[in-house]
């Protein structure tokens, strides 16, 4: 059975040097892997100590990456557990953008399609 571990427990390891993540309900120590992770290590360190799930999802990973957490597993999210209040609030952010910088980006580049597709097809009429 695997261990588990409580939001408060995984909220404690929230620093670059000790660096635990949640996805999909699974605890992983990605310590040792945050230098190694192609979109660098300030990703996981912003995300360090909380439940990546959504962020994780988003980027749309390999099935490689998946993978790869089956090395960096330590247990289950005690799902009984309180969740952490304010458990990113706690460090600066690395990246300098906080929160909703994702979505700023996503807006930027659906803009710049929309552009591009309008621009493409306007082209061909005249």
């Amino acid at each position: 059975m695997p261990k588990l571990y409580t939001y408060q427990e995984i909220a404690d390891h929230n620093s670059e040097n000790d660096l635990w993540l949640i996805i999909n309900g699974k605890v992983y120590d990605c310590t040792k892997f945050a230098e190694e992770h192609p979109g660098g290590d300030e990703v996981l360190i912003d995300l360090a100590g909380q439940d990546a799930t959504e962020p994780f999802a988003d980027i749309g990973h390999s099935d490689d990456a998946v993978k790869m957490l089956e090395d960096l597993y330590v247990g289950d999210l005690d799902k009984d557990s309180e969740p952490v209040a304010g458990a990113s609030d706690d460090r600066p952010s690395t990246t300098g953008g906080g929160e909703g910088n994702g979505a700023l980006w996503l807006a930027f580049i659906v803009f710049f399609l929309a552009a591009v597709y309008y621009n493409y097809h306007h082209s061909k009429w005249t």
